[in-house]
């Protein structure tokens, strides 16, 4: 499949720039179905996450500050977070629950850290406690690092995702270094799957191969931004490829993704088509859906509330360089493009908050702090 330079993809060459059925363009990106009310502003937000059975969300905030939001009310520094390695892309990641926190009250933390070789991404996990003076992070201790750490400060990835199996899943990217994402001796550029508590399962694929090995789900991603499981218990990734190679992947067990080896992008700069397209028989899983131009993916939400009804099981990625809400309809293993809405604003996360809403972060916007957005039907 020859690719069009993305520089030629403007309105008049649309359908050019569309080389085939995964490729094509949303269904309907005309006026929204629903309402937006700003919430709050956050500094440079990142993640979130709802706490069940109280109004309060977790809200990261990449400078380093872990922030409790309470629904109408204030908003409240969170104490013991670890110090983070600010710059570039790297900072405090994603906050997400353990399945069990009402009993436990464990909170899982993603970040960069500096040490030596560079930098790389670490998982905490600490205790909440709400009834002290302050809300604060207790017990903090790190489970996972991204090994080795290397130079630079991009493509950390670092999304994480308790599956149905209980297991905590995390995206790891490849920190802009290729090869590492083929290297089953390094656990950048993988999915890697691990215990609540930061041990290896034995039925992980590659349990007796060695200590970083074994951590291993899948391999062969570039800067995965985004984890998320669906109703049945299947793995669903996005992210950011090479120019024009951004994915939504079915995650499968010991599979390999194919990057840098292919790719339906090119890489950044490149003069030429420089990558081979995902292609029949070639021993890498293709992505369900790929996007060209690309949309550059932030975070991912697979929809299970019944507010909106329609949107049922659909897949929601926060389009950063689009600037968009892009919303995928997945039809088993099958996923199709269905919508994609202007925000006006880098989208960097999408959470289902407990009425069935949409929530969403903006990234920092120009001269103004990013928004928490609400999303409801429209009337």
């Amino acid at each position: 499949m020859k690719k069009i330079p993305l520089l030629l993809c403007t309105s008049f060459l649309a359908a050019a720039c569309q080389p085939s059925v995964s490729d094509a363009a949303p269904t309907s990106s005309g006026d929204k179905p629903f309402e937006t009310t700003v919430v709050a502003d956050f500094d440079e937000p990142w993640a979130m996450t709802f706490i069940p059975g109280t109004p309060y969300a977790l809200v990261t905030e990449k400078k380093g500050k872990l922030k409790l939001w309470e629904n109408e009310g204030a908003v409240v520094d969170v104490e013991g977070v670890p110090t983070v390695a600010y710059g570039g892309q790297g900072g405090l990641g994603d906050v997400i629950l353990h399945p069990d926190f009402a009993n436990n009250g464990y909170v899982y933390l993603s970040y960069a850290e500096a040490g030596e070789g560079g930098f790389g991404a670490a998982v905490a996990r600490g205790k909440l406690d709400l009834k002290a003076a302050k809300p604060a992070l207790t017990d903090v201790q790190v489970i996972w690092r991204q090994e080795p750490k290397v130079s630079g400060q991009g493509h950390y990835g670092h999304r994480m995702a308790f599956g149905p199996d209980g297991m905590l899943y995390i995206s790891s990217g490849e920190r802009q270094k290729f090869q590492p994402a083929q290297d089953l001796n390094q656990n950048l550029g993988k999915i890697v799957r691990l215990t609540d508590g930061g041990m290896v399962p034995s039925d992980n694929p590659f349990y007796d191969q060695g200590r970083i090995k074994s951590q291993i789900w899948s391999y062969g991603h570039r800067n995965p931004l985004g984890i998320a499981f669906d109703a049945q218990g299947r793995l669903w990734n996005q992210e950011m490829g090479p120019e024009g190679g951004d994915e939504l992947n079915l995650v499968k067990k010991a599979a390999n993704y194919g990057y840098p080896k292919v790719s339906n992008g090119r890489n950044y700069g490149a003069a030429t088509d420089d990558l081979p397209d995902h292609a029949p028989g070639d021993g890498f899983e293709a992505p369900k859906v790929f996007w060209n131009p690309a949309i550059s993916p932030g975070g991912l939400m697979i929809y299970s509330g019944d507010l909106f009804k329609d949107w049922k099981g659909s897949a929601f990625i926060g389009g950063l360089g689009a600037k968009a809400l892009v919303r995928v309809k997945l039809d088993g293993e099958s996923a199709t493009k269905a919508d994609q809405w202007d925000m006006g604003a880098r989208i960097r996360e999408v959470e289902q908050g407990p009425d069935g809403a949409i929530w969403v972060l903006e990234d920092q916007r120009a001269g103004s702090e990013g928004r928490l957005l609400k999303l409801t039907p429209k009337k």
